[in-house]
């Protein structure tokens, strides 16, 4: 068998990001003979996380489409044209036999282009409610993979295969690391844990909650285990030091979520698709604050699809200040509700993901 060429479009965010790493991490271990080309944004995340995962990856100069009027709303058509001319470009070099996208904005003009020179295409779409990227680029592609139910709204039926959203690896053997976890994040084995998760940015609604309510945590007799995000670094790492209380732990970004989710037994995040994905295969109660910064406000309708199973409950980003802590109180002193939400969201988990997305992309490809 010949080697198989695949390029993977997709960034901008660790949402778009990690799937897209999982794929190809799944196709290399079905596939012997492969070559993996990533194709991203200029100046965006993925310029440097990708690299770091050992693969290749070339930039378009590409960003998005301002909802409000821009001044870079100008630029854009002159970036979309460049980019769909590079994307050209690198299709007749590297002749894929295959073309996934995971989103983000270099995937619009990779995949559009990979249909228009009749190269198999397959986006894989992480949101209950898809960006217009997707919308767009669902009508030439071959595949749609989808994580949830009732996306035949936005993709043509004939296309959609349900597939759930690729987990990170290390994430899938959370289960056995709690003592690694307790030792980690140095905190009392005889308390339960609250993880707070803000994004790698910062979520300034949900830190600001935690910040004032620092002394909930120690009057409850809590570990707290609280990613702030770059935004909140500092203002994280004083309120705690003030605490100097064991088992009250902030960082700016924690890479061993891993260990976190195993130390964790509540916890509270923002309602990105791939957070929710691996949320669910977490399997522990949970209180998703949905992002309102993001496109077609798709966290909000991420996490609604969980709330509607019983399966976590929902503080909204504008209601946080008078419910989130109020919301945790209620939880923490209430034992079946935490069983109720746990054994609920673990129902919803699919944790290969990865590994079927692989398959259909290996089944298109015709090698």
């Amino acid at each position: 068998m010949q080697q198989l060429k695949v390029i993977i479009s997709g960034g901008g965010t660790g949402g778009h990001i990690f799937p897209a790493v999982a794929i190809a991490k799944a196709l290399e271990n079905k596939v012997s003979d492969i070559e993996i080309l990533f194709v991203g944004a200029k100046g965006r995340m993925e310029m440097t996380k990708i690299p770091a995962e050992g693969y290749t990856i070339e930039g378009l100069w590409i960003s998005g489409l301002q909802r409000r009027l821009s001044v870079s709303n100008l630029s854009f058509p002159f970036k979309l044209i460049s980019s769909m001319y590079k994307a050209s470009q690198i299709i007749k070099k590297f002749k894929p036999d295959i073309a996934i996208g995971t989103g983000g904005y270099a995937s619009g003009p990779l995949l559009y282009m990979a249909a228009k020179n009749n190269i198999p295409t397959l986006v894989q779409e992480q949101n209950s409610y898809p960006g217009i990227t997707n919308k767009i680029l669902s009508k030439v592609i071959d595949k749609v993979c989808v994580a949830y139910n009732n996306m035949e709204r936005f993709f043509p039926t004939q296309k959609i295969i349900f597939t759930g959203n690729p987990i990170r690896q290390d994430v899938l053997q959370f289960a056995i690391k709690k003592q690694s976890a307790i030792d980690h994040f140095n905190i009392d084995k005889n308390k339960k844990t609250v993880l707070v998760i803000g994004g790698s940015l910062g979520a300034r609604t949900i830190n600001q909650q935690i910040d004032k309510n620092i002394d909930f945590f120690t009057a409850n007799n809590l570990n707290l285990i609280w990613q702030t995000g770059i935004s909140y670094k500092d203002k994280g790492a004083s309120r705690v030091k003030e605490k100097k209380q064991k088992g009250i732990n902030a960082y700016a970004f924690i890479k061993e979520m891993d260990l976190a989710f195993a130390a964790a037994d509540i916890i509270i995040s923002r309602a990105g698709a791939i957070a929710v994905s691996e949320l669910s295969y977490i399997g522990k109660p949970c209180i998703l604050v949905p992002s309102p910064n993001v496109a077609e406000d798709h966290q909000t309708k991420n996490a609604q699809a969980v709330v509607n199973k019983s399966a976590a409950l929902l503080v909204k980003d504008n209601e946080a200040d008078s419910k989130l802590v109020n919301c945790l109180k209620a939880l923490c002193e209430n034992e079946s509700l935490q069983e109720k939400l746990a054994k609920n969201i673990k129902q919803l988990a699919v944790s290969d993901a990865a590994e079927k997305i692989a398959d259909e992309a290996l089944k298109l490809s015709k090698k």
